[in-house]
C-alpha cells in the first residue's frame, strides 16, 4: 500500500479537502463553520487568503465584488448572450464567453490599476506612504505614463465622463470602516496630478477604484482580475437569466446582419 505522506508528500493543497464524511476549507468544516456562518463574499475572502474578513474588511470587500457585477450591454454581456442564443443548452460555455472578453478594456483595469499602483508603493523610499510621499510618486508615475505615451490606470470612463458613481461610495466606505489604506490614497494623488499635468480632468473609475481597494485589502495584483470576473458572473447569469425569458440575441444579430455593409465580390 502506497504511503501517501511519504511518496506523495509535496503534494498538498490548504485550500480544501474532503473525505467520505465532511469537507474542509480552509482548515475550517465547511458544514459547521462555513456554511450559514459566512457570507459567499466572506467564504470567497477565506478561500483565497486563509482567513476570514473581519466585519470592516468584508463589508468593503462584498463592495468591491457588487460594484464589478455589471454594468449592462457590454460586450461581455452581448458574447454571452449571443453564444447563449446559438447554444442554449450550453449555460457554461455562455458565462465563459463573457469572461473570456475580459481583457485591457473590460473588467482588465482592475489588474492594470493594481499593478500600477503596486509599483509605485513598492518602489517609495524607505516604503513610507505618507502624504507627502504619495503626492511626490504620483507625480512622478503620470508623468512617465504620459512622457511614454501611455494611459494612466484608473482613470477616464467612457460612460462616466464626469464622475464614476462607485468611486466615491468606494472611497465613503473605506474611511468608514478605517480601510482607507495607500493604494486608495495614491489613487487619489494619481488622478490630481493627471489634472495637473494635462489641464484635463479624468474621474477615478470603478475598476481603477476596485483594484486599489483590493490591494488594501491584502491581495497581491494578480488575484485582483480573478474577484472582477467572480463578480461579473454574477451579472452574466443575470443576463443568460433574462436571455432565457425574454431573449434578445437573435433580434439584435438580425438587426446587426440588416445593417452590415456588403464587400464587393467578384
Amino acid at each position: 500500500m502506497v504511503d501517501r505522506q511519504s511518496e506523495g508528500g509535496w503534494l498538498r493543497t490548504s485550500v480544501g479537502g474532503a473525505t467520505s464524511t465532511s469537507i474542509t476549507v480552509r482548515g475550517r468544516n465547511l458544514a459547521d463553520d462555513v456554511m450559514g456562518k459566512l457570507s459567499f463574499s466572506e467564504a470567497a475572502f477565506l478561500l483565497a487568503s486563509g482567513r476570514v474578513p473581519s466585519d470592516e474588511e468584508a463589508l468593503l470587500f462584498d463592495a468591491v465584488l457588487t460594484s464589478l457585477a455589471d454594468h449592462g450591454l457590454t460586450p461581455t454581456a452581448l458574447a454571452a448572450r449571443f453564444t447563449y442564443t446559438g447554444a442554449p443548452e450550453s449555460l457554461q460555455g455562455a458565462i465563459a464567453a463573457g469572461l473570456l472578453g475580459a481583457g485591457s478594456v473590460f473588467l482588465g483595469p482592475v489588474e492594470d490599476t493594481a499593478r500600477f499602483l503596486h509599483d509605485i508603493i513598492t518602489h517609495l523610499p524607505d516604503g513610507g506612504v505618507d502624504d507627502a510621499s504619495l503626492v511626490a510618486a504620483a507625480g512622478g508615475a503620470v508623468k512617465q505614463q504620459l512622457d511614454a505615451g501611455k494611459r494612466v490606470p484608473g482613470l477616464g470612463h467612457p460612460i462616466h465622463t464626469e464622475s464614476d458613481p462607485r468611486t466615491p461610495r468606494m472611497y465613503q466606505l473605506a474611511a468608514e470602516n478605517d480601510l482607507l489604506g495607500p493604494h486608495l490614497r495614491l489613487l487619489e494623488q494619481v488622478a490630481v496630478a493627471f489634472g495637473s499635468a494635462t489641464g484635463k480632468t479624468l474621474p477615478v473609475n470603478g475598476a481603477g477604484v476596485a483594484g486599489a481597494a483590493l490591494l488594501d485589502l491584502g491581495f497581491p495584483p494578480a488575484l485582483t482580475r480573478g474577484f472582477a470576473l467572480l463578480a461579473r458572473t454574477a451579472g452574466l447569469i443575470g443576463h443568460l437569466a433574462e436571455e432565457a425569458e425574454s431573449p434578445i440575441g437573435t433580434r439584435l444579430w438580425k438587426e446587426i446582419d440588416a445593417r452590415a455593409g456588403r464587400a464587393d465580390t467578384d
